[in-house]
């Protein structure tokens, strides 16, 4: 019994609430703070936000994924450049480097034979060989345009404009996007008996 016991604490899924608030938790802050204080503060309130999601995903999960992870390192950098120079222009430009470094590791795995995105979303989405790559130059393509979406608007837009973008915007473009994936998922999702070998 003790040893049963053991294997599903090793095991213990993440609560269902853990994903969404490790996603969206931060920018809520961020959004909040800003409407609130200003840009340079959302900004601080943003680095304590993500430090605080991620240590409550490794205290659960006892990982971090690697996405949240790089999403943190940049936050940590831009958003201290904001804050020590008081200029809003890096934490502008962090969405702009995180979805382009997104695309450069996708575009890398894709150069050497490695899908990435099937290490991040295989057991959730069993596609063929095939699909993997397409789904992934997709995503890599769609990071390299949203890098480029965001350029335009922080530079050609006010900063309440880019707040509402960054928080609204990218999200529901990015839902959307995903959505449209679903007849290239659906075209090379694997038989259902070859899920289960």
């Amino acid at each position: 019994m003790s040893e049963s016991k053991g294997d599903s604490s090793a095991a213990r899924p993440a609560p269902a609430w853990l994903r969404p608030t490790i996603d969206y938790g931060p920018i809520v802050v961020f959004f909040l703070a800003y409407l609130k204080f200003g840009l340079i503060p959302a900004t601080g309130a943003l680095m304590a936000a993500t430090a605080v999601v991620l240590a409550l995903a490794f205290a659960i999960e006892r990982r971090v994924a690697m996405m949240p992870l790089v999403t943190a390192v940049i936050v940590g950098i831009f958003g201290g450049l904001t804050l020590l120079l008081k200029d809003e222009t890096f934490i502008k430009m962090k969405p702009t480097i995180v979805q382009g470094l997104f695309a450069a590791i996708l575009l890398g795995g894709l150069a050497f034979g490695r899908p990435l995105l099937k290490a991040v979303l295989g057991s959730a989405l069993p596609l063929d060989d095939v699909g993997w790559r397409r789904l992934t130059l997709r995503w890599a393509l769609f990071f390299i345009a949203m890098a480029g979406v965001n350029e335009l608007v922080w530079r050609t837009q006010s900063t309440d404009f880019w707040v509402t973008f960054k928080v609204f915007g990218i999200l529901g473009i990015t839902l959307v996007f995903a959505l449209a994936q679903t007849p290239l998922i659906l075209r090379y999702r694997l038989p259902e008996e070859a899920e289960q070998d």
